[in-house]
């Protein structure tokens, strides 16, 4: 096998542990991952627009509409209509910011002492090349795979 392929090799299998293990985690918080992951965007406390959350997040759509509805049955978001804009906006509601808080503060707790672990190893400059890697990824996709759509 070539030096390259057992790089790709290697980032695979990264990424399917890290995304496996915030599913897992999703599980063990009794949250639905995708629920997990629409908490995860909005726990920046911004508002975020559902067309800005599927392009950043790769959520489907669908997919984003029913976990909205059902947050917002909840009444853990709120929809806001931008001025003019067909486009509703989500936040978090002050239910929605404690639960928030309390299903992503172990989460970030765990991400934060293994950011630091890895830090101790390693420069930051390797999340860098990792964003960098990210999006050369994404420009090949985009130009040899996912145009064919």
């Amino acid at each position: 096998m070539n030096q390259e392929r057992e790089y790709i090799d290697r980032l695979w299998a990264c990424t399917n542990i890290i995304d496996g293990l915030y599913y897992k985690s999703a599980r063990s918080l009794h949250i639905k991952n995708n629920m997990l992951a629409l908490f995860y965007a909005l726990g920046d406390g911004n508002v975020h627009s559902q067309k800005q959350l599927c392009e950043e997040y790769l959520f489907p759509k669908t997919t984003l509409n029913t976990i909205v509805r059902e947050c917002a049955q909840k009444n853990y978001i709120a929809l806001v209509r931008e001025n003019s804009s067909k486009e509703k906006s989500i936040t978090l509601t002050d239910k929605g910011r404690e639960y928030a808080r309390s299903i992503l503060e172990p989460i970030y707790a765990a991400e934060a002492a293994a950011i630091n672990r890895t830090l101790q190893q390693f420069s930051p400059e390797f999340v860098d090349a990792l964003e960098c890697f990210t999006k050369h990824l994404q420009e090949e996709f985009e130009q040899s795979i996912l145009h064919l759509e």
